[in-house]
């Protein structure tokens, strides 16, 4: 008896239910049970597949990649079930993804609960899919709406399912009944069903000039990314090939991407953003403290945007902010935000009245009293924020959790200034809080375990991805990008201009590079920073001095027009090479590759130094804050996983070069990663 396929006779209808929790993968063991399931079926008229638990199947086991594969193949059970004398039918709750939708795409026949999302991911994990649904879909509902779902790997609804063409009924009611019902009509009316592998109507006549710009308005945002170029291809074969060589090609596309440096990528972020949530040292039995609703002080941009966040997920939240017009204008802010949502179709306009609600504004900082979690969002100043946190703790019910948003300062001289320690802990959020991702929860010296707990909890509830990181002056990602800006001005001081050193980050996969990011951040807020610190940096202060703030000034490291397009600006060059003559230093051309170079290595050694400290757990942890809360691409897996991929004697060998040439003392190894060239490590294992 395989322990993962239940199977049942209801009548001359046979029931499969797949049973590996929690989400039902195609592992080697349900494989079989199909297998067996559908000959163990023999002398019924049908065969019902259905998932156990809460979701149909969410697709192959991604842990036996790369390992000799044990049959039978997904293909193998595809073609058992074409061979099965009756009809298949899946009956899809939760969602199909993946590997279990090309299960589904196989069966003759596809009913589903409402609400059932169904997707083909995988171009997200860096490969195609590998089991026939680049040629089941398109026979299905076209190759152009199959691009759609292939090359994005969004899921769609049930509903919009049985508009497209690929599941035959929503059903209302317990699936199993209802879908043995749906199953038993089928039967005694007769109907005939062609499985997706024999149809050619929904493909033929295919205009190719209409497949094309489909094909390029996909691609348009996938710049430097394989997997969905190779989602195209194949959809392409679906329609200019036969179906065998359509299924080869598929085949051929999958095992090349999978054993691809971008796969590997993106799977070690997918299994890492799951490692990160288990935190090292903190016992498996901690409750998290309830919070039934919140108090952020501050209504500006982060405030308003963290304020966002909880009443997006059902949490009341009250903003507090001392003068009444900020308080207007930051409420104000939160609604303009909401209401671009519903202009653009993605939020229906009664969903913004309930979120509207649920957030409230007030100049009384004594609302504190009446809530169970407290987020300071108010000036980056660590005397600001230490009289804050008396009060707070003066007025703050015992018992409940102190938060701050700082991106940088000490979370344990904050918490010094109450009573209550054990509760403080830092809860940065990235810009903008409502949208970005991820959440640096920061544990102080003091940080009980129950409050680090408490701090995951919410982050899940309000739909960030939390990384637990310790207390230090930037903490992981503002610290690591901190120690690359002494080499973005030394750039520019030796031959480089802002675009040149843009061009090469964004041809990496960044969203911007770090100066067109500085004009949209505020070059002021850097050049604050570089005075508080007391550190120089000729040609930044140069152009701030020229009055150069950035996008809001119209003028940065670029010049803006009226739409904001960035411009190369001739008056920042002259800076530049100004600047260049005065320190005597003579210009020369510098290759994308010693840019690259010297932008990331400084990151990975200070991320080595983090590691060392301790103040991130693992390698993962840090790769995680960069795909995350810093635009670094998911499908190039993080500074840390860039490293190991170029190999750590190499990385040594490249810092001791640059320490040199450059005279920077942050880029000489540190001893974790000598001692891991050495040894042939790697930061992280890397994911087969």
């Amino acid at each position: 008896m395989n322990e993962f396929m239940r199977q049942q006779r209801h009548g001359n209808i046979h029931v499969l239910r797949i049973a590996n929790p929690p989400v039902n993968t195609l592992r080697t063991d349900v494989r079989a049970g199909l297998a067996e399931g559908l000959k163990a079926a023999a002398g019924a008229k049908a065969v019902l597949i259905i998932g156990d638990g809460r979701m149909f199947s969410a697709g192959a086991e991604m842990t036996e990649f790369g390992k000799p594969r044990v049959p039978p193949s997904l293909p193998e059970v595809f073609a058992a079930i074409a061979e099965f004398p009756g009809i298949v039918v899946a009956a899809i709750h939760g969602s199909a993804l993946g590997g279990g939708l090309e299960l589904a795409l196989a069966c003759h026949a596809r009913v589903a609960a409402p609400g059932a999302m169904l997707g083909l991911p995988e171009v997200k994990r860096g490969f195609v899919p590998g089991a026939g649904g680049t040629q089941r879909l398109p026979r299905l509902i076209g190759a152009e709406a199959a691009m759609d779902i292939i090359v994005t790997g969004e899921p769609v609804s049930a509903e919009r399912a049985v508009a497209l063409g690929f599941i035959d009924a929503v059903l209302p009611g317990e699936l199993e009944v209802e879908a043995l019902a749906w199953t038993r009509g089928a039967l005694e009316a007769g109907r005939r069903f062609t499985l997706a592998a024999n149809r050619v109507d929904r493909i033929a006549g295919q205009d190719m000039a209409s497949f094309e710009a489909k094909a390029a308005s996909l691609l348009k945002r996938t710049r430097g990314q394989e997997s969905p170029r190779g989602c195209v291809e194949a959809v392409r074969a679906a329609v200019t090939l036969p179906l065998e060589q359509g299924l080869q090609k598929e085949r051929e596309l999958f095992a090349a991407l999978v054993a691809g440096e971008q796969s590997k990528a993106l799977r070690h972020i997918f299994f890492g953003e799951r490692e990160v949530l288990r935190v090292p040292g903190l016992p498996a039995d901690v409750k998290p403290l309830p919070v039934a609703r919140a108090v952020v002080i501050g209504a500006g941009t982060m405030g308003g945007g963290i304020a966002m966040s909880f009443a997006n997920h059902g949490i009341p939240v009250t903003v507090v902010e001392r003068d009444a017009g900020a308080l207007e204008k930051g409420i104000a802010r939160c609604r303009a935000n909401w209401q671009r949502t519903v202009d653009t179709g993605r939020l229906a306009a009664a969903e913004m009245e309930r979120r509207a609600a649920l957030l409230k504004g007030s100049t009384d900082i004594g609302t504190v009293a009446d809530t169970d979690l407290v987020i300071e969002a108010v000036f980056e100043d660590i005397e600001v924020k230490k009289a804050l946190f008396a009060d707070l703790d003066r007025l703050a019910r015992p018992g409940i959790v102190l938060a701050s948003n700082t991106s940088t300062l000490d979370i344990d001289a904050i918490a010094s200034a109450t009573r209550r320690p054990e509760l403080v802990v830092g809860m940065h959020f990235f810009s903008p809080a409502n949208v970005m991702r991820l959440l640096e929860i920061v544990r102080g010296k003091a940080s009980s375990a129950a409050a680090i707990a408490t701090a995951m909890d919410v982050g899940k509830r309000i739909g960030k991805l939390s990384v637990v990181v310790g207390n230090c002056d930037g903490f992981v990602g503002n610290r690591m990008t901190g120690k690359r800006t002494p080499q973005v001005e030394k750039l520019l001081q030796e031959g480089c201009l802002p675009q040149d050193i843009d061009r090469v980050m964004e041809a990496y996969g960044m969203a911007m590079g770090p100066l067109a990011t500085g004009d949209l951040a505020g070059l002021d807020i850097g050049a604050a920073v570089r005075r508080a610190r007391g550190t120089v940096a000729p040609i930044a202060d140069a152009v701030v001095a020229a009055g150069r703030f950035g996008q809001k000034t119209g003028k940065g490291w670029y010049r803006y027009d009226e739409k904001r397009t960035r411009l190369p600006d001739p008056e920042v060059e002259r800076i530049i090479l100004d600047t260049s003559e005065k320190l005597q230093i003579r210009r020369r051309a510098i290759s994308d590759q010693e840019i690259l170079e010297r932008l990331l290595l400084p990151m990975v050694n200070e991320g080595a130094r983090i590691l060392e400290e301790g103040v991130a757990a693992r390698a993962i942890d840090i790769d995680v804050v960069f795909v995350n809360g810093f635009g670094w691409p998911a499908w190039r897996g993080g500074p840390m996983f860039w490293a190991d991929a170029q190999g750590l004697p190499a990385v040594r060998d490249k810092l001791v070069h640059y320490a040199v040439a450059t005279g920077d003392d942050n880029l000489r190894p540190t001893d974790l990663i000598e001692k891991l060239a050495r040894e042939g490590g790697r930061f992280s294992a890397a994911i087969a």
